[in-house]
């Protein structure tokens, strides 16, 4: 497995100058410098990001049965990892058949500048402007040609703050925008209708960080937030996607991983309510979700106990359940082959790429793991 990954690799440094042509002359915008993939798959940012291998205890926090029904399992495959082993972006966006990975832990740091992009047609990761300031949780959405970029978490978890940045994919630059009217970090961002909504998270005082229900929106054309309906229940590290005119927010957590929810909630735009749909199949936190082939697609996620710095109960989820919104139900598919929490996930064409993420419980052990599904 590992020398068909390194030979994609290099098929993907064969094909990088054609892209770095098409993203400055077919696209107008600046070339973004190549990255390798990292010699390390995963790093222990306590250890100064120093590189880690999982002890059979972690590999044991692993779980992937599903109770959800199966469907069509479709296919994983490796694709060229990360640049550096990260973890904690929360979470990725895609533009023009691009991922975007903004910020997170990463090289023994916790409130790092990041941001990567990775061209599944050249299956290669690129350099593009950094965050004008670093930090972790960041929650990310594209649309209209940006990249937004909002709150976030400047120590481990904790200290949020209320800063909101734009990134101009044609430009490759950031600019700051109106901030946020309360800081916050692990909140879901999703676009719908040309506004931004931003729902939950967590906010300080940094040592209780609790849950918040908040749901605001931007409004790009007069750089403006509004208040909306709050979230039923606050929770943070959920999945969140909007589609068919509303907004489903999936799973999360009451303030732990401890307390993970399996809770479903939609929002109605028209009527500035939530409404309940069937809940999650397997109860987590810090999973990705993303739309596929009309369908919503969760992957990955953790759940269990830290006391006193000892993992107990501890789980590391690798489940692909998908929900389809026209039946309100559930089924699942192939797991995930390295499961993580806190990943980098999007849709993009025919595939649901997942890159980097936590390897064990919390956020000491980060990847550069890069692995892509299809039901094709």
């Amino acid at each position: 497995m590992r020398r068909r990954h390194l030979l994609g690799s290099g098929a993907a440094l064969l094909a990088a100058p054609a892209f770095a042509q098409q993203h400055q002359h077919g696209h107008g915008a600046p070339a973004l410098t190549p990255r390798p993939p990292s010699p390390d798959r995963f790093h222990n940012v306590f250890q100064g990001g120093a590189p880690h291998h999982l002890t059979p205890q972690q590999e044991a926090q692993r779980v992937t049965g599903s109770p959800a029904p199966p469907g069509p399992q479709g296919r994983w495959v490796t694709r060229t990892e990360m640049p550096i082993p990260r973890s904690e972006m929360a979470w990725a966006t895609a533009w023009e058949g691009r991922m975007h990975v903004v910020g997170g832990y990463g090289e023994g740091q916790f409130n790092r500048a990041y941001h990567t992009v990775y061209d599944p047609a050249s299956n290669r990761w690129y350099d593009a402007a950094p965050l004008p300031r670093g930090a972790n949780h960041v929650a990310v959405v594209a649309d209209a040609g940006r990249v937004y970029a909002l709150g976030g978490f400047i120590e481990q978890n904790r200290r949020c703050d209320d800063k909101a940045f734009i990134y101009e994919v044609a430009q490759d630059r950031w600019r700051e925008i109106a901030p946020l009217p309360r800081p916050r970090g692990a909140a879901a961002a999703v676009a719908l209708n040309g506004r931004i909504h931003l729902i939950g998270g967590a906010t300080d005082p940094a040592p209780e960080r609790a849950s918040i229900s908040w749901h605001e929106v931007y409004d790009p054309q007069a750089d403006r937030w509004e208040l909306r309906r709050p979230l039923p229940a606050g929770r943070d590290h959920v999945g969140c996607v909007a589609h068919g005119g509303v907004i489903h927010v999936v799973g999360g957590r009451f303030n732990t991983f401890q307390y993970n929810t399996d809770m479903h909630h939609v929002y109605l735009p028209a009527r500035d309510s939530w409404e309940e749909r069937a809940p999650l199949p397997t109860p987590r936190s810090g999973h990705g979700m993303v739309v596929y082939r009309d369908r919503f697609f969760c992957m990955g996620g953790e759940g269990g106990i830290i006391e006193n710095g000892v993992a107990r109960d501890a789980k590391v989820f690798g489940q692909m359940e998908s929900y389809d919104p026209a039946s309100d139900s559930w089924q699942s598919h192939a797991p995930m082959p390295t499961p993580r929490h806190a990943v980098a996930a999007t849709a993009i064409g025919d595939w649901i790429y997942v890159a980097g993420g936590g390897a064990v419980l919390g956020g000491m052990v980060q990847s550069a793991v890069h692995e892509a599904f299809t039901l094709g």
